[in-house]
Formats: C-alpha cells, structure tokens, sequence
C-alpha cells in the first residue's frame, strides 16, 4: 500500500540518517536508525533482507536434524543425548530470546546482522570440525543462542518497517523464514546427499549465511526509537507519525514494559501458538528419523516427502497474508486454519499403525497440514503484534521477547518429551541397523540355530577351549561339520542378535502406537490453540474492521489538517 501524498510530501524518499551524532566512514556498519520513516522501495527491501536472513538462519539451524541419522552415527551419540542437544540448544535460545528483549537498544538490526556472522561461523568452522560428541553440543547450544535472538529481532523488525493494514502479509513473508529454512534443508539435502558428508552439508549452509550477512551488513537499516515506538495503522499515519516522534519520550513510554506483557492475553497467546506448532517442530526434528524406522525411508527420501509440507506452507503463509490484510480481519483466518490442521493432522495420526501407507498418501497429507497451519499462522503473528501494541507499541521487542522465550522451552520439554513417550524410538535407531545387518549376514547361520535350539543353547554355556568332548561329537553328528563352522564365522553376527534382536523386535512392534500417541497429543495442542484466539486483538467482522480503519483515518486527517496550520 502506497502513501497517499500530502502538503509534507509523505513519499519522499527517507534519508540514512542518524538520530544523533557524527557519522564517520565505518558509522553506517553500527548505526543504522532512520530518522524518517522510509518510502516503499527502501521499506520493500529492508523487508526482504529480514526475511532472507531469517530463511537462511533456519537453514542453517535445521541442517543438522536432516542428516541426524548421519550426525549420530558419526559421534557415536545415542538417540537420547542427540535429544539432548536439541533439548539444551532450545533452553539456551529461550533465555537468549529474553536477552534480546532486554539488549533492544542496541539496535534491532545490529542484533541480526552480526547475529547471523557469528552463526554463520560456527556451521562453518565449529560443528563440522567438532572433536566428539560434547564439543558438538556445545557449540550447537552457541548457534541456538544466536537463533534465540534474531528470533525476536527479526519480527520486529517486520512490525517496525510494516502498518498494521499489511501487517499479516509481511508476517507471512517473515513466518515464511523458519518454514523456507526448513524447505531449503530438505532440497539440497534430497539433491546432494548421495554425494555430499554431514559436514559438507553444514557448510553449504553457513556460506549462505554468509553472503547474506554480506549485504545485510551494508544495507539493512531500522527505525529510530521515536518512529517505531508508536501503533502505525497504515502508510497515510507516516507524517503524523514523524511529527509526533520529535517530542517522543521513548525512556518513559518503556517503563514497567516487561510488567505490561506479563498478562494473560499476551503469554496465553504465546503459550497458544506455541502447542499449535508442536507437530511442527516434531516434523523440523524427527520425520528423519520417523520415517528411516517405521517405513524404511533414506535420509533423502523423507527430506524429499517434508518438501510438500514445507513448499504448502510456504504458499499458504502469503496468499492468506494478503488475504487478512484485505478484509482487515484475523480472528477467522486463524479459526479455519486451526480446524483444518486438526482434521489433517487426526488423519496423520491414524496413519502411524498402518506401515503399508504410500509415499504420495503422506505427501497430500502434509500439503493439507501445511496449507491449514498456514492459514491460521501468519495472520496469528500479525494479531500478536497488535495485541502488544494494544499494550504498549514501545514494549514490541519485550512482547516478541515473551513469545520467543515460550516458544523455545515448548520445543525443549517436547523434545525432552518424545523420548518418554516413544521409548521405541532409542532402541530403533540406536540398535535397528546394526541388528538388520546382522540378520541378513548371519541368515543361514540362524537357520542352523534355531533347527537346533536346545544344542545350541548347551553349547552356549562354553567356550570352545571349555567344550565337553561329548557335547562337541553331538554337534558334529546332529549338526554336522559345515553347518557348525558357518555358525562358528557368523558369532559376532549372532551375538548382536542375541544382545539386541529382542529389544529392537519390541520396539518395531510397539513403535507405530507410541508416535500415534505423540500425533495426537500434537492434535491436542492444535485444539488448545483456539480458545486463545478470543482474547487476541482484532475484529471478527470485516465490515466493523473498515469501520475502525475509516475512523481511524479521520481522526488522522484531522491531526494532519491541525499540524498543516499550525506550519501555516
């Protein structure tokens, strides 16, 4: 939506100027505000920088859960301490998120810009070079730090550069960061894993995060403090709003923020979206390793299927942004879309005990489970920015802060929590490989064994130093001498059978029940979601919501009409 010019000329092209101080030949790489707020070519590409960061941020974070079976086997971990890596980064990024909230004044686009340096460095030059398992975790804790603070830094950048009338369309861009992200890791990973290692894989992403981070450190800019602390319904509020913030008294306008968004309808929203994503964050870390034991599928196979999730999404996030934004509602976007996601998400469910369901069954099923989430989250962001702009517009970052926070621990008692309740899952991916391979070397010596359990299990007792002489002519003459030395080779097959056969044979028959419990304790969070819808902020009508837009406006016109002849 253009500005609409005025007797000020409210289009002019907005200036990289600082609030206050000298500038010198390295200023613009540290000071970043923009005294005017800027016409829509800038605004258009500032926009589109915040969100290729956010994009190439997510891939750089979600790359290790595509090639998790790969990572694991690497280090040696065990399923659960490749848990706790995510379980541990997520906590980290939950109190980096606070600290963002707190570290807002030293500049949003800071924050981001040398955010995604430091990250990019660490996928590069730390994680795939890690010595063992810890070190690997602690440097996967340090990008999840970073990630916890663009994660608030990024969305409000969005809010400062976007009027509420096109608000859920650049949350739809933005939201499109972490579902792009996810998208990119699964294409390049479906197209280049049969040629390429796990660490190759972390570095094709961090020199992304690099190149973005190349123009980003040149280019990307934010509001002064005076601009963006204030509600900005639409691109006709520029002026007023320019004129207002020379006598913005931005210190008193932050006091008791973080007291302000501590209420109900600002934590119970954040706790609201938070469940509704739980399918989400479950499809970001284990459909790898989901689909490699329950249906035999390659790390490259699942990747390629999360695509038609991922692609859907992406579609659906910015169609359905211009769509909220044109009938100025949110409230029964986010309602179809919840609906929607619980119905395909229930069908999901019931899929997990039926191995024989087709490839293409699940890939309709993530298209309807994309398109649906989509619909209801990117006019959800947009209703939460209002919501704590309803608040206090100068307490954005802090609001975004508490978001970021519920958002990050969710994910790490989820994680924490998959474990528990698909105890399956440790054994099958620890333990499954190795036990196939075995069977299918030591067949035919198998087969000589169970012919002759009871034998076998007497001969068990000894070694062959220890052997009775009259167990072993039994054998000989029960058995016979090529069949005893084909079992005497396939002994360390064997013994992995007899250690780790029963344990994994277990889990591969109660492992589909379990994930079906865990798919529909993500449908309860869905279902969770939609009373919170009624406490957000917005309209349900969009009749009333013109209404609002067209009040709003006059009284606008009618500051403008006072600033005009006072100028006079």
């Amino acid at each position: 939506m253009s500005a609409v010019p005025t007797p000020f000329d409210a289009d002019r092209a907005a200036p990289d100027v600082p609030v206050a101080g000298p500038r010198g030949p390295f200023a613009r790489l540290y000071r970043r505000d923009l005294a005017e707020y800027p016409s829509t070519g800038p605004r258009m590409v500032y926009l589109a920088i915040v969100v290729v960061t956010t994009v190439v941020l997510y891939y750089m974070l979600y790359i290790q859960y595509a090639v998790a079976t790969s990572i694991i086997t690497h280090f040696h971990m065990t399923y659960r301490y490749f848990i706790w890596v995510s379980v541990i980064g997520n906590a980290i990024g939950a109190f980096a998120s606070l600290l963002a909230g707190l570290a807002d004044r030293w500049g949003r686009a800071n924050l981001v810009v040398y955010g995604l340096l430091v990250a990019a460095l660490l996928v590069l030059f730390g994680l795939p070079n890690a010595s063992d398992k810890s070190v690997y975790l602690v440097l996967f804790a340090l990008v999840s730090f970073i990630e916890g603070i663009v994660l608030v830094a990024t969305p409000a950048l969005i809010r400062d550069f976007s009027p509420q009338l096109g608000r859920a369309t650049a949350m739809g861009y933005w939201t499109m960061g972490p579902v792009v992200g996810s998208l990119v890791v699964t294409t390049v990973t479906s197209n280049t894993l049969a040629t390429s290692s796990w660490q190759q894989e972390l570095r094709y992403s961090a020199i992304a995060g690099l190149v973005v981070f190349a123009v980003a450190l040149f280019a990307l800019r934010e509001l002064s403090p005076g601009l963006r602390d204030q509600i900005m319904v639409s691109l006709r509020d520029r002026v007023l709003v320019e004129a207002r913030a020379k006598g913005l008294d931005t210190e008193t306008l932050r006091r008791g923020e973080w007291r302000q968004m501590l209420r109900p309808d600002i934590l119970g929203s954040a706790f609201a979206i938070s469940a509704f994503l739980l399918l989400y964050f479950a499809a970001v870390g284990n459909f790898v390793v989901y689909f490699a034991v329950n249906y035999g599928f390659s790390e490259q196979r699942t990747n390629g299927l999360a695509n038609w999730y991922w692609g859907a999404n992406a579609i659906a996030l910015v169609l359905v942004g211009l769509g909220s934004d044109r009938l100025k509602v949110r409230k029964p976007f986010m309602i179809v879309g919840a609906v929607g996601t619980v119905v395909a998400t229930a069908v999901f469910a019931t899929r997990a005990t039926h191995p024989g369901t087709g490839y293409y069954t699940f890939a309709w099923l993530f298209m309807g489970i994309g398109i649906f989430s989509g619909i209801a989250y990117a006019p959800w962001m947009a209703s939460f920015t209002e919501t704590v702009e309803k608040r206090n517009p100068a307490a954005t970052a802090a609001g975004l802060a508490v978001w970021g926070w519920t958002i990050r621990i969710v994910v790490a008692v989820s994680s924490a929590c998959i474990p528990v309740v698909v105890t399956s899952v440790t054994p099958l991916v620890e333990h499954g490989a190795q036990v196939t391979a075995a069977q299918a070397q030591a067949g035919p010596a198998l087969a000589v064994v169970e012919a002759h359990p009871q034998l076998f299990a007497e001969m068990g007792k000894y070694t062959p130093a220890t052997m009775p002489a009259e167990l072993g002519a039994r054998a000989v003459k029960e058995v016979g001498p090529a069949d005893l030395a084909l079992v005497q080779k396939a002994q360390p097959q064997l013994k992995v059978l007899q250690e780790y056969g029963p344990r994994v044979q277990k889990a591969a028959k109660e492992g589909p029940g379990e994930w079906r419990t865990w798919w529909w304790i993500c449908v309860g969070g869905q279902v969770l979601f939609l009373p919170f819808v009624f406490v957000m902020a917005g309209r349900w009508s969009p009749k009333k919501a013109r209404q609002d837009a067209e009040e709003h406006q006059a009284v606008v016109d009618s500051e403008l009409a006072a600033l005009a002849s006072a100028k006079a």
